[in-house]
């Protein structure tokens, strides 16, 4: 902003310089034609006066105009640069004749500014030449030094218009005083107006205004208001090209009103991570190139301190960071599931389903990062983790978040995360917990909380959709658990079995086991088990089955054995199915293919029974089969009845014999 207003008044001097010369010797209209043909033959840019100018001679050499219009660059075509109803200036004449030029006023009347940026970077305030593209030798090499009491802007507007990103902002009632004792001195301004119903206030200093106008670099302070956020700034700076180093604090509330200076829109922050407070402290460098770069700096996010270095460069397609951050405890709030309840059984479920609320990732697009964290934890909206060593890169709009370390409910997490949003949105993942506790886990992520134990789980998963729901529901991938002692909360399958009642079911009750072990695959949300084992001091248990991981529900049987023998075999085995929603399941004894199973081992015994009775009846001899047995035995009864002529003749006769 300071470089707009510097830019202006640099114009309206070159104007001041010309005029004040001719007005001793040459009428009104004649300074005001030698006023526009000077105006445009220093800055390329066409000066209209409209109702003529008003001359005073002593003691004050003075110009009144009426409305008067500055053309804008030949590229543009949003209008004039600068429409004002009325421009005032006072020059000292004494001054005037020892060779110094002092304006002691410079005032424009409801002036309309129009400050712009072309798509290859040009501004529009760069004067000289009919594109007013470069400056001309008259601007570069015939400076007339001179001093301002006081330059005034009255009830103007200024509007900046970035052609290369549509970016508009537009600040109205705008106020600025402007005073320069020493031409070689400092420029101090102080600005007011008003941007999307915020106030903005803003004073300035510019220690060394011509080293800083003929494109060198000079000390400057300043500090800006905009409704309730404040920034502040001391260092150095240069206009041609931009560039700046020093220290800046900034207190930039939630955004709202800086994000309206800025013309753009305020940034959908989650809560505890600068949804109502952002503030930045630190050294910053504004290159020639483009880069900022942030060292020793802090970054407060609503209760969060963040602390470290960051670098934005310019890169061919967007802007890159890289950055290197740590911070204590930080807590985002939020939650995928759009409710929660108390399932029966012990631990609350989600009970509403996964959120179909639209996920916003067009965020990745804006740039590439490097960036490496750590914390003293994280909680994000119900997980908690830490101690985290993590990094983020994004390619591209594609995130790949690396666990370093992270620390999570009692164990440990490793892997990598990943979020692809180039075409559509997928999140994928290739992750290892180790002594991990399932149940807090568990419970905060899905809202399951009925298996409690410690142990380790392998990962993989990929899905895609535009919300949590889509995601839930597209999921694939494979794993592996293994835990240790635990507990199946609000399920005794020991009490189901020796009764042969489902009702063993609900709070208070629990099956304990000292290791359970499952691998699955996922396909299209759904989780497939085949190989469930459970061992325990009173049971042991088989199961396989789905799992919903999209539609929340589940379909599983598993088929326990109680009370089996010192050496592991007999007991009482009854096959049990678990069916329905996380929140509700209902258990069942599969009673029907226990009767079944028990017709089967009822047969198989029956059928061992008669191949006993007819192998001693037959004497079936070692590596003899039951009917080559009958069929000798036969053979010997035949030729014992019937002697050995006839019934070798018989045999003979019905292929048998020898």
């Amino acid at each position: 902003m300071m470089r707009w207003v510097f830019r202006i008044l640099g114009v309206l001097a070159v104007l001041v310089v010309i005029g004040a010369a001719a007005l001793l010797l040459i009428p009104s209209d004649r300074v005001a034609a030698l006023a526009v043909g000077q105006f445009e033959k220093v800055t390329g840019r066409q000066l209209t006066i409209e109702g003529g100018v008003t001359p005073t001679l002593w003691p004050v050499l003075g110009v009144e105009t009426g409305r008067i219009t500055i053309s804008n660059a030949d590229w543009s075509d949003e209008g004039p640069m600068l429409v004002a109803d009325a421009l005032a200036i006072r020059i000292d004449a004494n001054a005037l004749f020892g060779g110094a030029v002092r304006i002691t006023g410079l005032e424009l009347t409801r002036p309309e500014i129009l400050i712009e940026s072309g798509e290859e970077g040009m501004g529009n305030w760069v004067f000289g030449g009919a594109a007013g593209g470069t400056a001309a030798p008259d601007m570069a090499t015939a400076e007339t030094p001179f001093t301002l009491d006081l330059g005034v802007i009255r009830d103007g507007s200024i509007g900046y218009v970035d052609h290369a990103t549509g970016r508009r902002v537009q600040l109205t009632g705008v106020d600025l005083e402007a005073r320069l004792a020493d031409y070689e001195g400092p420029l101090d301004l102080v600005l007011s107006a008003e941007s999307a119903g915020q106030a903005v206030e803003m004073e300035a200093q510019l220690a060394a205004f011509r080293t800083a106008y003929e494109g060198g670099v000079s000390p400057v302070t300043l500090a800006l208001r905009a409704g309730a956020a404040e920034i502040t700034f001391a260092g150095r700076a240069g206009f041609r090209p931009m560039v700046a180093e020093g220290r800046l604090e900034a207190d930039l509330g939630d955004l709202s009103a800086v994000s309206a200076l800025a013309g753009i829109d305020r940034p959908a922050l989650p809560q505890g991570f600068g949804a109502e407070r952002v503030a930045v402290a630190g050294d910053v460098t504004l290159t020639a190139e483009g880069s900022a770069h942030l060292r020793g700096g802090r970054i407060t996010l609503d209760g969060t301190a963040i602390t470290g270095d960051l670098d934005l460069t310019q890169g061919a397609a967007r802007p890159k960071l890289v950055a290197r951050l740590a911070m204590g405890d930080l807590v985002v709030a939020g939650n995928v599931a759009e409710g929660t309840g108390a399932g029966e059984g012990g631990g609350a479920v989600a009970t509403a389903g996964w959120s179909d609320r639209a996920i916003e990732a067009g965020g990745l697009s804006a740039l590439d990062a490097e960036i490496g964290l750590r914390a003293d934890s994280v909680a994000l909206g119900p997980v908690r983790l830490g101690p985290v060593a993590a990094g983020i890169s994004v390619d591209n709009a594609r995130a790949v978040f690396r666990l370093d370390e992270v620390g999570a409910y009692g164990g440990s997490v490793t892997g990598q995360f990943v979020v692809n949003a180039r075409w559509g949105l997928s999140v994928g993942g290739d992750m290892v917990f180790r002594g991990i506790s399932l149940q807090p886990m568990l419970s905060d992520l899905t809202g399951f909380a009925r298996l409690i134990g410690t142990g380790d789980l392998t990962l993989d998963f990929l899905g895609s959709g535009d919300s949590v729901a889509a995601i839930m529901n597209s999921l694939s991938g494979s794993g592996v658990l293994n835990l240790g002692p635990g507990e199946i909360v609000g399920l005794d399958i020991a009490g189901m079995i020796r009764s042969l009642d489902a009702g063993f079911v609900g709070e208070g009750q629990k099956t304990i086991f000292d290791s359970l072990s499952a691998s699955f695959t996922i396909e299209a949300g759904d989780l497939f088990n085949r190989d469930l084992l459970m061992a325990g001091p009173v049971i042991s248990a088989e199961g396989s089955g789905r799992i919903g991981l999209g539609a929340r529900d589940i379909e599983y049987r598993i088929r326990p054995t109680a009370l089996r023998g010192a050496d592991g075999t007999g007991g009482i085995s009854v096959p049990l199915w678990i069916t329905g929603s996380w929140a509700a399941p209902s258990f069942a004894l599969d009673l029907e293919a226990l009767a079944q199973e028990n017709l089967k081992e009822e047969a198989a015994a029956l059928e061992d029974s008669l191949k006993e009775r007819a192998a001693a009846e037959f004497d079936q001899q070692e590596g003899e089969s039951l009917e080559d047995a009958a069929k000798r035995k036969l053979e010997e009864q035949l030729r014992e009845e019937l002697g050995e002529g006839t019934g070798g003749l018989l045999l003979d006769l019905l292929g048998g014999g020898n």
